[in-house]
């Protein structure tokens, strides 16, 4: 024995430490919640308002929780596909393909407001159009911008009742030019404000945003049309919640968003609270990216 002693202590030097199996050890460090949002504003407000809302989260749910910032709409889709993020505030088109992209993902929560979302058609003073009920054809020939390509209230929808309006032609068919796309609701009417583009759509809470602030000027920046409701966005679980921080907690992540009463945090939404939702609320936003190519 005493010649086997080093050997044997040899051995247990290089054994692991623990029982059998995959459980982490003690003492390791915490997973971390990570969750992000389609860039609708520019990245200072973004963080500004998302920052206090992982604080939040951390505190109802007892685990890390930390905003990522996502520069494009797109990205925030690949992120929530690559594991990268866990939880997202999305819009509806970018909800409907990111649950397409992961088997099992879902919508778990929405705005009291967003089930009856809507988008503004705005136009420069310059061109002399003015609000009205029905659909603005004075658009035909002006220049015009979307706002993201991905973007449910700034694209998709307003796509939608362009070819709505002209028996199906396309919006640069319709339009007699070819439409932009500013990448985000703040440029957009920037870019309509300054005159550079004659015509845009954007999300109303956005514009409404801008007036009340005073960096738009609805006397310059004219509404033009509201569109018809739709479904817009909502908050999108991954599946792998239930695996990393155990079974029952999207149930749990759900109860804390439809708790969020925080009049300061409900500001940055632009909303009145939290309400529960499910993939089937987005089924008419599916049918549409379907029928327009934007849903693979």
């Amino acid at each position: 024995m005493t010649r086997l002693a080093p050997i044997l202590l040899a051995l247990l030097a290089f054994a692991p430490l623990g029982g059998c199996g995959d459980a982490p050890a003690s003492g390791g460090a915490a997973p971390i919640l990570r969750f992000t949002a389609i860039p609708g504003e520019d990245p200072t407000r973004m963080k500004e308002k998302f920052g206090p809302v992982a604080d939040w989260l951390s505190e109802q749910l007892g685990v890390p929780v930390e905003y990522v910032h996502a520069t494009k709409y797109a990205a925030s889709v690949e992120m929530f596909k690559n594991e990268q993020v866990l939880l997202a505030w999305f819009g509806g088109l970018t909800g409907v393909q990111a649950r397409a992209a992961v088997p099992g993902a879902r919508a778990i929560a929405q705005g009291v407001e967003d089930p009856r979302y809507h988008s503004y058609f705005i136009a420069n003073a310059s061109t002399g159009l003015e609000r009205g009920e029905g659909f603005p054809v004075g658009i035909v020939g002006r220049s015009f911008t979307f706002g993201s390509k991905s973007s449910t209230s700034g694209r998709l929808m307003p796509e939608h009742f362009i070819r709505q309006q002209s028996g199906g032609a396309s919006p640069a068919e319709y339009l007699k030019s070819d439409p932009q796309y500013s990448d985000g609701h703040d440029k957009t009417c920037e870019l309509v404000q300054s005159g550079a583009v004659d015509v845009g759509v954007v999300s109303y809470t956005t514009y409404d945003r801008r007036v009340a602030e005073g960096t738009t000027d609805p006397k310059v920046c004219r509404i033009i049309w509201q569109t018809p409701d739709y479904p817009d966005y909502n908050f999108t679980a991954h599946p792998k919640l239930e695996t990393l921080f155990g079974a029952g907690f999207t149930a749990k992540l759900q109860a804390a968003l439809l708790a969020m009463n925080d009049e300061a945090l409900l500001a940055g939404f632009q909303r009145s609270g939290m309400v529960a939702a499910t993939n089937e609320d987005f089924q008419p936003i599916e049918v549409l990216a379907r029928d327009l190519g934007l849903l693979r």
